[in-house]
């Protein structure tokens, strides 16, 4: 067996996120049809590097499969772009160690989230349109705290089925990238469902002087996601880098 990493984008607006839904459908859905398709072999499966809630969008998503004989992967990048639809694109299928995991063997993540103060109907699918100014110097002074924790229960959707709700924060940072936007990135070695959008709801909070900054550290410290604030809507979420250790990749 050949196992093969797939680096892909998407637009996120008609998906019910990346996995595979029973009543609804998903990026992870269509790409395997679409290897099933090419391949012409119905047992391959695609194991994404995490999942991305409904609506959310990808710049760079990286998935694996498995296949008993080695591709061209020129070609398979070629004819995948061929059979997907418009919101979803392959950049490159890559051969990685047999081993090589795209979830487990991930180093970061890196996720962006897009507001502004401006009715734009251009990125209105993209940004989140706020209506009121914030305080962005204090949501950043908030941010630093994530910092200091690990366990983010806080900001995690209830009922899941991950074993630990530990995380490492490697940056949290609001900037602003125009007269009127504003992005939040931050990166992690794993993110638990939904804990981006809750962070940015609770920084938000922060920005509008509803929460202080000793009150987000309180809200982390409490390791209840009733004490965090609203999440964010799912449609400024980007999803936009993934990192993995060089010795994955045999041919370089």
């Amino acid at each position: 067996m050949f196992r093969y990493f797939i680096y892909l984008a998407y637009d996120g607006t008609n998906y019910h996120g990346w996995q595979i839904q029973p009543n609804g459908s998903s990026v992870q859905e269509t790409l395997m049809k679409a290897l099933h398709t090419f391949l012409r072999d119905e047992a391959i499966e695609v194991v994404g590097a995490g999942r991305t809630d409904a609506g959310v969008h990808a710049r760079l998503m990286v998935a694996h499969f498995d296949v008993e004989w080695m591709l061209d992967e020129d070609t398979v990048t070629d004819k995948l772009n061929r059979l997907l639809p418009p919101d979803i694109s392959v950049y490159r299928v890559r051969r990685v160690n047999q081993d090589a995991h795209a979830r487990f063997d991930a180093t970061y993540r890196t996720y962006k989230y897009y507001v502004t103060t401006q009715k734009n109907p251009f990125n209105r699918a993209y940004c989140w349109r706020l209506f009121q100014p914030l305080d962005f110097a204090k949501m950043n002074e908030a941010a630093q705290t994530l910092f200091d924790y690990t366990d983010f229960t806080s900001f995690s959707k209830l009922h899941t089925d991950v074993k630990t709700n530990n995380c490492k924060i490697m940056h949290a940072h609001w900037e602003q990238v125009s007269e009127t936007e504003w992005v939040f990135t931050i990166q992690a070695d794993r993110f638990l469902r939904n804990m981006v959008r809750a962070i940015v709801g609770t920084l938000v909070e922060v920005g509008r002087g509803k929460l202080s900054v000793e009150g987000f550290r309180k809200v982390i410290e409490e390791k209840n996601r009733c004490s965090a604030g609203t999440s964010v809507p799912g449609h400024a979420l980007f999803l936009v880098d993934i990192g993995y250790p060089d010795e994955l990749f045999p041919l370089g």
